[in-house]
């Protein structure tokens, strides 16, 4: 984990509501894994809690985010130009695995989810997996980065709230229907509350036990463990873990959602 000073190389619309950005790196960092995050500034002195977001992409000069417009934060980061310099900790979390045994992978991902599976995608292209993508928006106009998935997988369907793109219905749904096509040795999924609560119930009404792993989308204060603001409690345990320093990717059976 190191706290740097990044400059902003692009930082443009992706989807409706939906921005990337590429920022590059002044030194090689360690640890950057899929599914882990980062803590930028958002280039105001006004705002002095950095905004957690996840990984999307990541080569040794460069890591791409990908981020929804929500609040005052995320606006004022969206205007940051080319050239910029912001705070940024990383990396922070921890990340997905999938062992070399694991050949048949599905991806289960709902809106802005999706990013951290992408990459997943990026970093274990080569290592002879098979990807099994069910991708969920909101509507047509928020669907992106499909061609990722779309290149990278045997299989791939995206869905949409409203049905203006597939079928009306669920990430987590689609994936189900689709169960013995893909014949998973592992699920990685990452998207809101819902998607995954149904993701867990849906495993256990049909009895089905296969590694699975969850990112979970919490909010976090300082992204380090420290406030507490992201906890969540155990499966079954009176206790809770710190999505940030814990996570934010945990078995679907270790946490309560």
């Amino acid at each position: 984990m190191k706290e740097l000073k990044v400059k902003v190389l692009e930082n443009a619309p992706l989807a409706s509501g939906i921005y990337r950005m590429r920022f590059s790196l002044p030194e090689p960092v360690e640890g950057v894994q899929c599914g882990k995050f980062v803590n930028i500034s958002v280039g105001d002195g006004a705002h002095l809690l950095r905004r957690p977001i996840a990984i999307c992409e990541a080569d040794a000069k460069s890591v791409t985010i990908c981020y929804q417009l929500k609040g005052t934060g995320t606006r004022l980061l969206s205007r940051a130009r080319e050239g910029a310099e912001l705070s940024c900790i990383l990396p922070l979390g921890n990340g997905f695995c999938i062992r070399p045994q694991e050949r048949r992978v599905a991806l289960v991902g709902g809106g802005v989810g999706i990013f951290p599976l992408v990459s997943v995608l990026r970093e274990y292209a080569g290592q002879h997996k098979d990807f099994y993508s069910y991708l969920g928006f909101r509507s047509r106009n928020a669907v992106c980065m499909d061609h990722i998935f779309s290149s990278q997988s045997v299989h791939t369907v995206i869905v949409t709230d409203d049905g203006t793109r597939g079928l009306k219905t669920t990430a987590t749904a689609a994936f189900f229907d689709d169960f013995e096509n893909a014949a998973p040795d592992i699920i990685l999924a990452c998207g809101p509350t819902p998607m995954l609560r149904a993701l867990k119930s849906g495993l256990a009404e049909r009895k089905i036990q296969l590694p699975c792993f969850v990112s979970l989308e919490e909010r976090m204060g300082c992204g380090i463990g420290a406030c507490l603001v992201c906890s969540c409690k155990k499966e079954g345990k009176d206790e809770n873990v710190r999505v940030c320093k814990d996570g934010p990717v945990f078995s679907i059976d270790e946490v309560e959602i």
